[in-house]
């Protein structure tokens, strides 16, 4: 959506249930992996696995094209529509950018969706307005019962989130936000113009901050004002 949003393409969003998706996205047209595109802990499980090749989403239907993931949707649309561009034209540049979008698909967005599968565990109440509004909207389901349930049944056997990961990945944060608050810095991440690898960042940051505490850690960095100014804070309801 950032990225259709960049580019100034009116779009329609198709929302799937969430634990159903990869089959319903199949019947959608769009075909599953042959082989796994996400890993926990350096390997694919049986689970995950099984899951990449039923069908993932993002997923993008743009006329006769399907095209499936952010960093395959990126290209495509730069190629579909130029300007304004998503990876700089100077060839340095661009291999700065796509490193840091490879590094925020392959490890920020696992460390992300982990963080915040553990937290699920504790309960709602773990996560700001129990995970019904912020920066993504409702976290899974707009439905309580169903978040409950699907966050349970995806931390516990799917992304193996448990009490001992997520210590170790909030362990993990401050060093993954100062790798943010570097490519800030050299001007590869939240230039005048924001880029792909802006755009895979600040998601995976949104998750992460539905908890009070990682949320603070954020807002301490610059990452943080990446952060706002990608996916700014929704006004709340009456303000």
């Amino acid at each position: 959506m950032l990225l259709l949003e960049h580019k100034g393409i009116a779009y329609r969003t198709v929302e799937l249930l969430s634990g159903a998706h990869p089959r319903l996205v199949r019947m959608r047209g769009f075909s599953g992996h042959r082989a796994p595109i996400r890993r926990v802990d350096g390997r694919s499980h049986r689970s995950l696995s099984t899951l990449d090749r039923m069908g993932t989403v993002p997923a993008l239907r743009f006329g006769s094209e399907r095209v499936q993931g952010n960093r395959n949707i990126a290209r495509f649309l730069d190629c579909v529509q130029p300007r304004p561009e998503l990876f700089p034209a100077d060839p340095d540049r661009r291999r700065a950018v796509e490193e840091a979008e490879l590094w925020a698909d392959e490890v920020l967005q696992m460390a992300a969706r982990r963080i915040g599968l553990a937290g699920a565990l504790h309960g709602l109440d773990a996560f700001r307005e129990r995970g019904n509004a912020g920066r993504l909207g409702a976290l899974l389901s707009r439905s309580e019962p169903h978040r409950a349930l699907v966050s349970r049944v995806s931390a516990r056997f799917v992304f193996r989130a448990n009490p001992r990961s997520e210590r170790e990945l909030l362990d993990a944060l401050p060093a993954m936000l100062e790798k943010i608050d570097a490519w800030i810095a050299a001007g590869v991440l939240g230039s005048a113009q924001l880029n792909a690898a802006d755009y895979m960042i600040a998601p995976s940051l949104a998750l992460i901050a539905y908890l009070p505490q990682p949320r603070a850690e954020i807002e301490a960095h610059p990452a943080g004002a990446l952060l706002e100014r990608v996916l700014p804070e929704p006004l709340a309801a009456g303000a």
